[in-house]
């Protein structure tokens, strides 16, 4: 397991700490918003300290422009809840970020992480993954990782980094696989790893939340099928990560008081 964060930092109360703006895609699925509401409240309860706030790039409210637009000129980093580089990452979140009046910092993306590995095998565990001790015995075992698709080949390259990690970690084949946008989908990847000899197929959901494409997935699965990460608490451990990474960066280029 990945070593934890603490759970508080006195430095969150410090005047001008600047504040973790989560930026969610946004959903027309209950379930979505839902999940980022729970995930904010683990958020809160881990730094009781720490100013948090929401902010969609569309569909929800509140809207990041407006949630920017509250903190005035204060100083924040912006988290996104998106697990790969991609459009969102590159284009929408930095524009919105400079046509605000706050300071702002945009983080990584969640992925890759060992803290999202973590949550993956916690996720398969909970839905009955067992892997064989011996190496014999994993042979006819793989994972399909199911995410949503890019056509960004960034998000591509990320989505394959956590798979090797996850494949690491499980001692078995990970095989990336796609709701839209990029290849192999779901099917896809079952059928190429039978033909490699792998009937003994699980599909760890590499979705933030509940929703069509975690949906659709997981119905092509041909056995257990995990959850999505969700609102599991190492995503909240994840997401102060990714905040105190940025932070570091901004202090870090912050210039030394001039000498007495």
């Amino acid at each position: 397991m990945t070593a934890l964060l603490p759970l508080h930092d006195e430095s969150d109360r410090r005047p001008g700490s600047p504040a973790l703006v989560l930026v969610a895609h946004g959903s027309r699925d209950p379930r979505t918003l839902a999940t980022v509401h729970t995930l904010l409240d683990r958020i809160r309860e881990l730094r009781p300290g720490l100013r948090v706030r929401l902010g969609h790039i569309e569909l929800n409210e509140p809207l990041l422009p407006d949630t920017l637009a509250a903190l005035g000129d204060d100083e924040a980093i912006l988290v996104p809840l998106l697990l790969s580089r991609g459009y969102h990452i590159k284009q929408d979140i930095p524009e919105m970020a400079a046509a605000a009046p706050a300071r702002t910092r945009v983080a990584a993306p969640l992925g890759p992480h060992p803290l999202l590995v973590d949550t993956l095998c916690a996720r398969l565990a909970e839905a009955g993954l067992r892997i064989p001790a011996t190496r014999s015995g994993r042979r006819p075992s793989a994972v399909v990782l199911a995410a949503a698709g890019s056509r960004d080949p960034d998000a591509a390259t990320d989505t394959g980094r956590t798979a090797a990690l996850l494949s690491a970690r499980l001692g078995v084949p990970v095989r990336p696989a796609y709701a839209s946008a990029a290849s192999p989908t779901v099917p896809e990847a079952i059928r190429l790893l039978r033909s490699e000899g792998r009937h003994d197929i699980v599909l760890a959901s590499y979705f933030t939340a509940p929703g069509r494409f975690a949906t659709e997935c997981a119905q092509a699965a041909p056995g257990i099928a995990a959850a999505p990460l969700g609102a599991h608490p190492l995503m909240a451990r994840l997401v102060l990560a990714r905040y105190e990474e940025a932070r570091s960066r901004t202090e870090a280029r912050q210039p030394l008081p001039a000498s007495a």
